[in-house]
């Protein structure tokens, strides 16, 4: 066994002591909270090939012995903090570890006491190696590793090779000065690839954060650009502003190699780039000589005065000479990038905590301890939601909302409807299709409709003897000037007839947008409940409501639709104004085309019209007709004989009006009432009864309905970690700066 380290080097001034062990002290409570899992921690990494050195500048830089049986190497992160105090010196290792039995990474890290702790130095060696087996071999307590015989611990049948659980060492007392450094597996050169990539993939973990300074160790006795520690570094960072490289075995460096390795400690003052250092540890068979701490460092300085070309150096490049400079320098690089960082840590952390309360929030609530009530929350919440999206009172105003979009669709219903007004012409036929008039917008209705009937192609228009000709066809012992109901009634239905169509578009569009924006509701509230089949039960429950709404809707529909097969109103006053209106415009229409008296009567476009009306009104007037107006002069005109269909227009024009008015009202009223308001009645009762949570086994169903899955769980519990690693980084931050 090798001989142990007495005395660890000096690091820093004495006056800057406190401040530098409080900063130290921060991060290292920052990392045993896990906040290095969130958060970019200011650490040294050191890193190297296998063999290169690294674990004897370890030991020089520590104080302690590392274990150096044949076959063994570092196969986990060893983490070492050193800490200055008054106390006699001690030593605790701990485990912590990242990953479970199996390997697979846990949420949290554990970090497990392992032994009391270590009050001489010399048994720090065999117990580093114990806490290393019980690392690897994660699925055997780690109890057991702590006592019986060493012989069998190194063996080959360990369950892993490697690992990324690291073992953490605290080191204290008055000979011991404030660092903290991470200590990285070496890196391999060959070997088996999966061990290769875990290695580098651990290396990389570290060194690819800003705020990790990359202590690389690079042997002096094999090509420089060949030694994958350097590429790694180079990769990660290429500017070279947070390594310092470390030139290990300066004594076996091929002769007439000397100036590549001398070039590497001059190029270090030229205030950019990489800074290099030059160690010269013990070997091999000095260590198991003996050779004390002590007799290590004279032995260096020994070595770098008495050899060419280290004995030449120019004054200035001495100081990167030695293991003292080197932890020196380490001593002032760590504490100024803590100092840097911690300001910045504080918004960062802010930043994650609110990030992550974020993403708690929208997390499902844990599996209730009361889980019939929390079903019973869930559906009364969702039978709200619905209320209110039927009755539009959910909030500020939404022009997509439910009853806004239909709104919509029952104006174009509207529409479709009045659009079915039979085209009545009170002309006759033209021959010429092209020579149709068009007929004069109906004013007395500019009042009532926000734009005039649209004029119909001519194919579809009923002339006046057409109506005429459908009531000389149909006479039977009406008598004379009486047009058969029948033919009321066959104008009646043809329209009517058309209202079917538009009635079942604007059904199938209230169904469709209720279905739809009712089982977003149920997604919004029940999203979250799937594993245990809670919405996909409430979803089927919900479908089967609707439907039972839209069947009802529908029936109501059907039942309106044959309701107007017969010509009904008891709205007489309504129905002879506009029969009265509708005769005048028609008879007003048809005189104005058969006859230029009208026209004369509205535009007196001479003097010779003008005073042949008054002469004829005056004349009147002598033979003792009181009260004569020029417009009475039309009842001069000869009688029509279309007057029989004019007056069967009218009659139906007139129908049409009170029967449109009436259906455009009782269609949306209806499906407002069965279908929309409809799906409210009884839903959150039908719920409660689907989901069958009313008998005897409810409470065992109310928990397999919440029940969640194993990823939700886990997902919440690794967030719930990150918040208290959060918390407490917090704490310590706020600490730091008291």
């Amino acid at each position: 066994m090798a001989a142990p380290v007495d005395t660890p080097i000096g690091l820093s001034d004495p006056k800057f002591v406190a401040r530098k062990r409080c900063m130290l002290d921060s991060v290292n409570r920052l990392r045993a909270a896990g906040a290095d899992l969130e958060l970019d921690i200011p650490i040294i990494a050191v890193v190297g090939s296998q063999s290169a050195g690294k674990s004897s500048l370890i030991e020089s830089i520590s104080g302690i012995t590392l274990p150096r049986n044949l076959g063994t190497c570092t196969r986990c992160p060893t983490e070492c903090s050193l800490s200055r105090s008054p106390e006699p010196w001690r030593c605790e290792i701990s485990l912590k570890f990242v990953t479970d039995p199996e390997g697979r990474e846990l949420s949290q890290p554990s970090k497990i006491k392992f032994g009391p702790p270590i009050l001489t130095k010399s048994l720090v060696e065999e117990r580093i190696r114990r806490a290393q087996c019980a690392i690897l071999n994660r699925r055997t307590s780690y109890t057991q590793f702590l006592d019986g015989p060493l012989e069998g611990l190194d063996s080959e049948e360990r369950q892993f090779s490697f690992s990324s659980s690291s073992i953490c060492l605290e080191i204290k007392g008055h000979d011991v000065d404030d660092l903290s450094f991470i200590d990285l597996p070496g890196l391999i050169v060959g070997g088996e690839d999966h061990d290769r990539h875990l290695v580098q993939q651990l290396a990389e973990q570290y060194i690819s954060k800003e705020s990790c300074i990359i202590l690389v160790t690079i042997t002096c006795e094999t090509d420089f650009e060949n030694q994958i520690a350097h590429r790694l570094a180079a990769q990660f960072d290429p500017k070279g502003t947070r390594t310092i490289g470390v030139l290990t075995k300066p004594d076996r460096i091929p002769i007439g190699e000397e100036k590549i390795w001398i070039d590497k400690i001059r190029s270090s003052d030229k205030g950019q780039g990489v800074e290099y250092f030059c160690v010269k540890n013990p070997d091999s068979k000095d260590i198991r000589s003996g050779v004390t701490y002590e007799q290590a460092r004279e032995a260096e300085v020994g070595f770098f005065s008495a050899n060419h070309p280290w004995s030449n150096l120019e004054r200035i490049f001495q100081r990167r000479l030695g293991t003292e400079p080197l932890v020196r320098r380490l001593g002032q690089v760590l504490p100024e990038l803590i100092s840097k960082r911690l300001p910045e840590l504080q918004g960062e952390v802010d930043k994650l905590l609110n990030q992550t309360n974020r993403e708690i929030f929208r997390l499902p609530n844990p599996p209730s301890s009361e889980p019939m009530g929390e079903i019973m929350n869930l559906m009364s919440a969702f039978v709200r939601s619905v209320e209110e999206l039927v009755a539009a009172t959910g909030g500020a105003p939404d022009e997509k909302g439910l009853i806004q979009t239909i709104r919509d669709s029952g104006i174009r219903f509207t529409k479709a409807i009045r659009q079915t007004a039979p085209d009545f012409r009170p002309l006759e036929r033209p021959l010429d299709p092209k020579t149709t008039p068009i007929p004069p917008p109906m004013s007395f209705l500019s009042n009532e409709e926000e734009e005039e009937d649209p004029v119909t192609e001519h194919s579809q228009a009923l002339f006046v003897e057409d109506v005429m000709h459908t009531a000389n066809s149909a006479r039977t012992r009406e008598l004379p000037n009486k047009p058969p109901y029948i033919v009321l009634k066959t104008y009646i239905d043809t329209f009517v007839k058309q209202w079917d169509a538009p009635t079942r578009n604007f059904f199938d569009f209230v169904k469709k947008e209720l279905d739809f924006r009712v089982k977003e509701l149920v997604a919004e509230h029940f999203d979250h409940y799937t594993h245990g089949r809670l919405k996909q039960d409430v979803m089927s429950i919900v479908d089967n409501h609707l439907e039972g709404c839209a069947q009802a809707a529908e029936r109501h529909m059907e039942a309106l639709l044959q309701n107007e097969q017969e010509p009904f109103t008891t709205n007489e006053h309504y129905y002879r104004e506009y029969q009265s209106a509708f005769l005048a415009y028609y008879k007003d229409a048809r005189l104005k085309t058969k006859s230029n008296f009208f026209s004369n009567l509205d535009e007196r476009r001479s003097q010779d019209v003008t005073r042949a009306m008054n002469e004829a009104v005056s004349s009147l007037t002598r033979m003792g007709l009181q009260g004569i107006k020029a417009s009475s002069l039309a009842k001069l005109l000869p009688a029509d004989p279309m007057e029989p269909a004019i007056e069967i227009m009218a009659d139906v024009r007139a129908y049409f009006q009170i029967a449109y008015k009436r259906f455009v009202d009782i269609i949306p009223m209806g499906l407002d009432r069965t279908m929309l308001r409809g799906v409210t009645v009884g839903l959150q009762d039908t719920l409660i009864k689907g989901l069958n949570i009313s008998g005897s086994d409810g409470y065992q169903r109310c928990m397999m309905l919440l029940s969640e899955p194993e990823h939700i769980a886990e997902l919440r519990t690794g967030l719930q970690n990150r918040r208290q690693r959060l918390v407490s980084a917090r704490k310590e931050l706020v600490e730091a700066f008291m």
